[in-house]
């Protein structure tokens, strides 16, 4: 059995054995328990505790993290905004735009790649901003960190515990890393 391990912000941080996950309750009390499986103990001679399936770290972890070509990196790199009319466009609703198509060589890179509204990316209709008489916001570029908004690298999956469900939404989309060419 696993157990889910949340950051302070109770996002996934990574998953570990039972036995480790207790160790840090007990011992390290370096997480605090968040959600139990209903059906699971830990017996000893002299008590019973209900297996933890999902702990929270007490104290934030400091990681760095690369910078992933993905849709998720995306999305935060170009603060979630279209760039062609600056319209605020959901996770949902974002089109994962071409600068210059592919059609004309244009690759599939940070440089080529940035956040468009459906409206525009069909009024860009598989052409260069300068052919379809559009200006881009900013110019797309590789970014040295992306700002934190909400990085979901784990995904939930059937066969998974219940209790992660709430934790583990279907991001995978979101920040699989995309093949640049």
């Amino acid at each position: 059995m696993e157990t889910l391990v949340l950051d302070v912000g109770y996002r996934p941080h990574s998953r570990v054995p039972w036995e480790e996950a207790i160790i840090k309750v007990l011992i390290d009390k370096t997480v605090e328990v968040v959600e139990e499986y209903p059906d699971r103990y830990i017996n000893t001679v002299n008590w019973s505790v209900k297996m933890p399936s999902v702990v929270r770290l007490i104290m934030p972890v400091k990681k760095e993290k690369a910078v992933k070509f993905s849709r998720h990196g995306i999305y935060a790199r170009d603060k979630g905004k279209c760039q062609y009319c600056g319209l605020r466009v959901s996770k949902k609703e974002m089109q994962y735009e071409h600068v210059t198509p592919r059609t004309q060589g244009g690759k599939t890179c940070w440089e080529n790649i940035v956040v468009a509204c459906m409206s525009c990316n069909q009024r860009k209709a598989g052409r260069t901003p300068a052919q379809a008489g559009m200006r881009l916001l900013s110019t797309p570029v590789k970014p040295k960190r992306l700002p934190d908004m909400g990085d979901y690298s784990m995904s939930y999956n059937p066969g998974m515990p219940e209790a992660w469900k709430t934790y583990l939404r279907s991001h995978a989309y979101w920040n699989v890393a995309l093949e640049e060419e």
